[in-house]
């Protein structure tokens, strides 16, 4: 049998039931303190910039096709595409293709890149403003040399593309720019139609 109900009984499970439910307030206002803090960060969220990122794959195509349309015109060359902050996404050194190519396609890159113009815009620039002569000496990234296009979209510079190896700047601009309509970007290289 059970046990008779006292008064020491009834006192305890009232007590118990208070902790009990105490403990849901408990669980309740934490959750309900998450859940504020949740709708804080993504109004802050819904405050940040949001910018295009240029794709890995994109990139990848870029200088893949930027080195097949040199190496058909019968030239050695490295291509290279680097992001909007200048953060190098994919780079590719064709057979044969000399090993200052690597830094000067990377460095076209960019320089096209940081500064939203085909490099040899920049470098037509310099040559007509001496004054100029020092962007090329702003970091030891920049390299005022033709063969670096911006890699944009729409009117947003999303990254740079730059050949080097070309027995001309002319051909390095070209190859970058079959790698720029590879991806459908709206830049065209000084000339392009």
């Amino acid at each position: 049998m059970g046990r008779p109900a006292g008064p020491g009984r009834e006192t305890a499970g009232a007590e118990t039931r208070g902790e009990s439910l105490m403990e849901s307030i408990k669980w309740i206002g934490l959750f309900t303190l998450i859940g504020m803090l949740n709708c804080q960060n993504m109004a802050v969220a819904e405050e940040l910039p949001r910018e295009a990122v240029l794709p890995l794959a994109l990139a990848t195509k870029a200088a893949s096709v930027a080195v097949e349309k040199c190496a058909k015109d019968g030239y050695k060359v490295t291509a290279a595409v680097v992001d909007k902050a200048g953060v190098l996404r994919a780079q590719l050194r064709g057979d044969g293709a000399g090993p200052h190519t690597i830094d000067s396609s990377r460095r076209k890159a960019y320089t096209a890149g940081s500064t939203g113009r085909a490099t040899s815009e920049l470098a037509e620039l310099v040559v007509k403003a001496p004054h100029l002569h020092s962007l090329g000496k702003m970091n030891e990234n920049i390299l005022i040399l033709g063969g670096g296009l911006p890699v944009q979209f729409g009117n947003e510079v999303v990254g740079g593309i730059g050949v080097g190896g070309a027995p001309g700047t002319q051909f390095d601009d070209a190859c970058a720019q079959a790698g720029l309509d590879a991806i459908g970007a709206a830049q065209k290289a000084p000339g392009g139609k």
